[in-house]
């Protein structure tokens, strides 16, 4: 239809036939299990996403990569599939709090997982940070007024909506485009959800 488009956080691979922007999902998942591993966190259990989508793969590969790279082998058993809402970072929070050897700390792909996560800490009579670190992704706004207030990944929404609007503006005045493909950095939030492990 000839129709200017621009697609927003791909779920796919970048074979798209449109210009699309996202966030640096690799670095970010990287930033929050090397804030975790600062720490002295070395057992950081990981709610990914669904496997499905991309920015949950780079979420997991950059967990991966941060664990790798402090010598930390990868446990299968630490690594949950939640979908992003609230129901499945509680199951999968209760799964990895009911391992033989929990995690210290957990990395939840989606500030909503963490909210779920949290839930199944206070449920186990256990407390945030103290018992288990958590750390989610995107920095929604309900992220700073949880108690404790999450430490999150910020992810820029907004800026991407802005850079999004402004990109097919310019397709539909005909103007060439400098790459198809556009990540906006995230940035890690440190808030009071983390804290250096009590044993």
């Amino acid at each position: 239809m000839d129709v200017p488009m621009m697609v927003i956080d791909p779920s796919g691979g970048p074979s798209l036939d449109a210009p699309t922007i996202g966030a640096t999902n690799w670095a970010g998942g990287l930033s929050a299990v090397e804030h975790l591993l600062s720490l002295g966190h070395r057992r950081i259990g990981l709610v990914a996403g669904t496997h499905m989508l991309l920015c949950s793969r780079a979420r997991l590969d950059g967990y991966r990569a941060g664990l790798e790279a402090a010598g930390i082998p990868i446990e299968d058993e630490l690594i949950k599939e939640g979908d992003f809402y609230h129901e499945s970072g509680f199951s999968a929070g209760n799964a990895l709090l009911s391992l033989p050897d929990p995690p210290t700390a957990i990395f939840a792909s989606s500030d909503q997982m963490a909210f779920g996560v949290y839930e199944a800490v206070r449920q186990r009579g256990m407390r945030v940070p103290d018992d288990v670190s958590v750390v989610g992704f995107d920095d929604l706004s309900e992220a700073r007024w949880l108690s404790p207030p999450l430490t999150t990944v910020r992810q820029p929404l907004a800026e991407m909506g802005v850079l999004a609007a402004r990109t097919v503006l310019r397709l539909a005045s005909g103007d060439e485009l400098e790459s198809p493909r556009v990540e906006l950095a995230t940035a890690l939030m440190v808030r009071e959800s983390t804290c250096p492990p009590l044993t």
